[in-house]
């Protein structure tokens, strides 16, 4: 520190020394920043784990929000017929509801059932076009979930658990497998309507990881995604310019701050946005499919439109590398037919069989069958009793969904429900089996996917998931 006494030149220098380092050591710093050669931290999307056997590179979650029933789509029970107008035998013992302890009688189906193709698996007549690609589907019967109502049961579907906080599958597909096209979202969500989808973005979201990995979920009107628009001042040089400033004084504020992932993410998100302006017009314009792909996916029929469309854009985007996409149909729980399920089921069946064919045609005929895993479920089945006279209730201890291509064993039915559909008794597959046999076809161990939060190794499954290896075809 300098006083008011005289110095000498001697002093002057030695205490004024230090300062000269720091020039010297800044000037060096500054050399090496503008070449280029500082440590930048590998990218968050690249791939942490793969399994090069895994054939399943994408993956489409068909989300049929509000619980269809299994009962009157995929697990025919003659027994409901017998049994129909009665109380549940009591050795099926007390049954809890969402809707409180059920005494209603017994509801049948008024489904036409029939076995399709060589396989000969079973399904009734409100989903004819899916019922063509039976030798490509696996039927799941055995599934069931701790949430009992939509909230807790379409929480955990997505992240494993009934309550929010935690990262959904989509998020941790994405942080497992990264994205090979950067130009894009990793994970991208499709609503077909304006009714938001129960719990709205926590469903999609990254939960305690870096928002990085979180779902890009598209709009149903307007813009595709939000917020991606030049402003008409800018133009594209200016825009570059400054996106290129930006990230050079943001690297070098992340550099001293590696351990730091979120800084990392919100650079990359920029370039993303970027990228997005020129690429993502391109992969959203369904002009450019011909009119028999459009007829294909129901484009022309106002029942078939939205979700049509929506299954139209998510094969584009898998064959563009977007790692996840979810296309959830019956947004507003639109499925759940506690009254008047004839009429509900019809509608919503109407509006989804023709266009989830479709994809699955389309994907066959492109060759990306084999490389796209499709996931078709909802939340929870519905209950052989009726509520309300001719409704079903929320059924979590048994239902059914279903996987196609991707590396699985299709041409059979895996497990099954009692006799009246109501519990899962063979091979039952909990919501964490099904996250873990998914990122199993992905070519992932779900038990060595994990990230550190609060000192503690979390998982998908919350340490409780096993694969249902008798689903894949890739050992």
């Amino acid at each position: 520190m300098w006083t008011d006494r005289e110095i000498s030149r001697r002093d002057m220098l030695l205490q004024a020394g230090g300062g000269f380092g720091a020039l010297v050591l800044a000037g060096l710093l500054s050399e090496s920043l503008s070449a280029g050669e500082t440590t930048v931290a590998p990218s968050p999307l690249a791939a942490r784990m793969m399994n090069r056997m895994a054939r399943a590179k994408s993956v489409i979650f068909l989300f049929m929000e509000g619980g269809p029933s299994h009962l009157d789509l995929t697990d025919p029970k003659p027994a409901l017929k017998k049994l129909e107008g009665k109380p549940l035998p009591d050795s099926f013992g007390r049954v809890i509801t969402a809707m409180g302890e059920f005494d209603s009688p017994v509801l049948a189906d008024q489904r036409k059932w029939r076995q399709h193709g060589e396989s000969g698996q079973w399904f009734s007549d409100w989903i004819p076009n899916i019922a063509t690609h039976a030798d490509d589907i696996a039927v799941i019967r055995s599934c069931w979930t701790n949430g009992i109502n939509h909230s807790g049961g379409v929480c955990q579907m997505n992240t494993g658990t009934q309550f929010a906080g935690r990262p959904s599958l989509g998020a941790w597909v994405t942080y497992g497998l990264g994205t090979p096209n950067e130009n894009l979202p990793a994970f991208v969500v499709m609503q077909d309507r304006k009714g938001t989808v129960v719990n709205g973005p926590r469903n999609w979201g990254a939960g305690f990881m870096p928002a990085l990995y979180q779902g890009t979920a598209m709009q149903v009107e307007g813009e595709p995604f939000l917020n991606l628009g030049r402003p008409g001042s800018v133009d594209a040089r200016q825009q570059r310019l400054e996106l290129d400033f930006l990230a050079t004084i943001n690297k070098r504020h992340a550099a001293t701050r590696q351990d730091n992932s979120e800084l990392d993410a919100r650079i990359r998100s920029y370039e993303l946005a970027y990228q997005m302006q020129a690429h993502a017009p391109e992969a959203v314009d369904l002009s450019e499919e011909t009119a028999e792909t459009q007829k294909l996916y129901g484009l022309d029929n106002k029942d078939t439109e939205a979700y049509g469309r929506n299954c139209l854009l998510a094969r584009r985007f898998v064959e563009r590398g977007v790692r996840f996409v979810q296309c959830y149909h019956g947004a507003g729980s639109k499925w759940d037919a506690h009254k008047g399920i004839e009429a509900n089921h019809s509608t919503m069946c109407r509006a989804m069989d023709q266009p989830v064919s479709a994809l699955l045609t389309d994907l066959k005929q492109r060759g990306l069958l084999d490389s796209t895993l499709v996931v078709w479920g909802g939340e929870f089945g519905r209950t052989p009793m009726s509520e309300k006279g001719d409704g079903r209730d929320h059924n979590p201890t048994g239902f059914t969904m279903w996987m196609a291509g991707g590396g699985v064993r299709a041409g059979h039915a895996y497990g099954s429900t009692d006799e009246v559909g109501l519990h899962a008794v063979e091979d039952r597959l909990h919501v964490h089996d099904i996250h873990s046999t998914i990122l199993a076809l992905m070519g992932v161990d779900h038990k060595k996917l994990v990230y550190l939060h609060k000192g503690q190794m979390e998982r998908i499954d919350q340490n409780e998931g096993r694969v249902f290896k008798d689903i894949l075809s890739v050992g």
